[in-house]
Parts: C-alpha cells; sequence; structure tokens
C-alpha cells in the first residue's frame, strides 16, 4: 500500500465494497465516523481465542474494528470479516501511534501465554512492554483502553472458598506468565497516572468458539485423545468466551477508570471439569485427582528434563504446581457494575467442541463417537 491512495473495505451488508481514505503520511487507513451508538475500536490479539469473539461480537452490533496483526499471523480468523487491518507489531511505538489513530475504544488482548519458569525476557517483552507501547498509543489518541489480564494476578482462593479484587494477593506460582502480567497491570496503572482512561478487567478460564490456536479449548481436546485416568488437584473458575466478551464490551461502555473487574464463571475442580469434558467427547473420564506428592514427583521430572535438554515442556513444576490450585473467584463486581452474567460450563464445553468438529480440529471417528453419546 502506498502513503496516498485508496483502500477498499467490504461492507458489512455485502453490498459491494466502501472506500476509505488512507492519511497522507500515515499510511494507514483512518477510522471513519461510525453509525449512531457504534464506536471505533482498536483490537490487540484479533485472532486469539477472545479477541476474535471480540471483533466478531463488536462487527455484529454495527461497531467499526480495526485489528493489530502481525507479521506472521494467521489470516483465516479475520478472512471475510469487515475490518480495518494494520500490520504492526507490539514492539513499533510508532505503529501503534498511527493504529490507535481515531479509535475511541483500545481492547488490549494480546498476550503471550506460557505456564512455565522459562520464557520470562519473551514474556517482559509482549506481556510489559508490548502493553506499555499500546496504553501510551491510547492515552495520545485520547481512547479508552481496556487491558485483559488474567484472575492469576489476584489472590488464591481454597477449595471452599473464592477470592475478589479485593482479597490480599499471596500463593500465586510466580512463574513467568505470572509475573509478567503482573507488571503489565503496573504498566497501564502508570499510564492511568499520566491520563489514560483505562480498565483492566482479569477473565477465568475461557472456553467456547474461534478457538483458532488452539489456546484453553485444547484442554477439552486433550481430555478427548488422551482420556486421562486422572485430573489435576485444584480448580478453576470456567467461563465461555462470550460472556467474557461481552463483559469486556460492558467494561469499554460503563468501567470505572482504573478498576479491576474479575469476568470469571462456574467453579469447579479439575476432576469434576475434565469429567464433564470427557462426558461431550464419549469417552471415558478421568477416576480421581492426581496426588499432590506425585505432581511435585511429576514436575521436578520434568524440570530435570529441561535443564538437560535446554527445552521446557508443558509438563513443569510451576504448571503442576498451578494445576494443584484452587482458582475459584467471585465476579459479584462485575455483575453489579456491569451487568455481567455468564452460563453453565456444558453449554461452554459444548460450543468449543461443536467448533472444533466443525473445523477440523476433532477427527470424524470422534466427532461420530460423541455425537453417538449425545443421543445415548
Amino acid at each position: 500500500m502506498t502513503s496516498r491512495g485508496l483502500v477498499e473495505r467490504k461492507s458489512r451488508t455485502g453490498r459491494g465494497r466502501e472506500r476509505a481514505e488512507v492519511a497522507n503520511d500515515r499510511g494507514i487507513m483512518r477510522l471513519g465516523k461510525g453509525t449512531r451508538g457504534a464506536m471505533r475500536m482498536l483490537v490487540t490479539g484479533a485472532t486469539g481465542l477472545l479477541g476474535n469473539n471480540l471483533v466478531r461480537m463488536a462487527i455484529e452490533r454495527g461497531d467499526q474494528v480495526r485489528a493489530i496483526v502481525r507479521s506472521g499471523s494467521p489470516s483465516a480468523p479475520l478472512d471475510d470479516l469487515p475490518i480495518e487491518r494494520c500490520a504492526c507489531g507490539l514492539d513499533d511505538q510508532d505503529g501503534l501511534d498511527r493504529a490507535a489513530e481515531g479509535a475511541e475504544i483500545v481492547l488490549h488482548s494480546a498476550g503471550f501465554v506460557r505456564i512455565g519458569w522459562s520464557g520470562l525476557d519473551e514474556a517482559r517483552r509482549v506481556n510489559v512492554e508490548g502493553t506499555r507501547r499500546i496504553a501510551r498509543a491510547a492515552r495520545r489518541a485520547g481512547a479508552r483502553l481496556v487491558h485483559i489480564s488474567t484472575v492469576n494476578t489476584l489472590a488464591l482462593a481454597t477449595a471452599n472458598g473464592q477470592a475478589d479484587e479485593r482479597t490480599p494477593i499471596s500463593g500465586q506460582v510466580p512463574c513467568a506468565y505470572v509475573v509478567s502480567k503482573r507488571e503489565a497491570e503496573a504498566a497501564v496503572r502508570d499510564e492511568i497516572a499520566q491520563g489514560l482512561d483505562a480498565v483492566i478487567v482479569h477473565p477465568g478460564f475461557m472456553l467456547g468458539p474461534w478457538d483458532w490456536k488452539p489456546s484453553s479449548g485444547k484442554m477439552l481436546l486433550e481430555v478427548a485423545r488422551h482420556r486421562p485416568p486422572f485430573a489435576p488437584a485444584g480448580g478453576c473458575s470456567v467461563v465461555d468466551v462470550r460472556d467474557v466478551a461481552r463483559g469486556v464490551l460492558a467494561a469499554a461502555a460503563k468501567g470505572r477508570c482504573g478498576e479491576g473487574y474479575i469476568l470469571a464463571g462456574v467453579n469447579l475442580s479439575y476432576l469434576a471439569l475434565w469429567k464433564r469434558m470427557a462426558k461431550r467427547a464419549g469417552v471415558r473420564g478421568p477416576i480421581a485427582p492426581l496426588l499432590r506428592p506425585v505432581g511435585r514427583g511429576v514436575g521436578a521430572v520434568g524440570d530435570l528434563w529441561a535443564r538437560l535438554s535446554g527445552t521446557e515442556t508443558d509438563i513443569n513444576s510451576a504448571a503442576l504446581r498451578m494445576g494443584g490450585q484452587f482458582h475459584y473467584y467471585s465476579s459479584d463486581k462485575a455483575a453489579r457494575e456491569l451487568d455481567y452474567r455468564f452460563g453453565t460450563v456444558d453449554d461452554a464445553i459444548d460450543a468449543a467442541w461443536t467448533w472444533f468438529v466443525e473445523h477440523g480440529h476433532v477427527g470424524e471417528r470422534s466427532a461420530r463417537r460423541a455425537a453417538s453419546a449425545q443421543r445415548s
């Protein structure tokens, strides 16, 4: 694309194409004035589970959407969507400033997720410095930022309790992901102190459609394929990604600047969750939680392998420790202030499984077995 010219964008109605003027010296499309009630949004992480659902939900309600797409990102998640794309990385401050120009809302969903002891430098580069740059770009553009963090930056609960935004923080495993996401929140608050209008949201464990990678839905596929006899000893707060997306858009509209909101769901042990996943897939479910001493031993073996091979796998002591913790949360604050609501675990599992089947992540034999189990 030249620095001056015309680009074409598919219309939402499919009646031809709209032309949008490109800024003379910017080389990107300007976001035009939205229709009544519509918002002009910039979305990072638009090819990820939550980001892709956000883009689709915003389009459905008539918002104008621009997505930051880094080099090498898959095109399929955004194909045929009436959005504007900006080729830019989170390490490019000038590019982010141009991308944010004209936006009213910036939804920052991009991030580096790796549950392990390695990768802290990469996690900080993406999660901390990238967040700092996108927050700065939002402030300079006069846009509101919704920073999508995680419940893993908050306090832990117990098997019989739940934490909220006010619970004193303790007990989280200081792996690269947790450390970098906490530092990312601090970067956002630094920009708030300089005038940025921003809200932070903390999603729970998300399942649902449009999980292209796949990300958290990988757990469902692994349970279906490997039929593990034991589940992690802890638990998590399971939520449909579409409920989280609605919560994010509500936070953009009426969340209080500087506040954090938990967007979680049903608190469930991994044993109970994996049994429900196995039932939907039509396979045998786990019989018991993994004994904690066994989990520690498995994690230690994984760490030893990482030291010997120079490569850390998903089986490591950080992941095993987190799997033994209870990530149970209350979303009451979001319910009061954002009218946040969430559905059932089974509906979230079903939505994820159905999408995986329709998009080739599940083999025909496994799909038939699951369908037969549903009919019986």
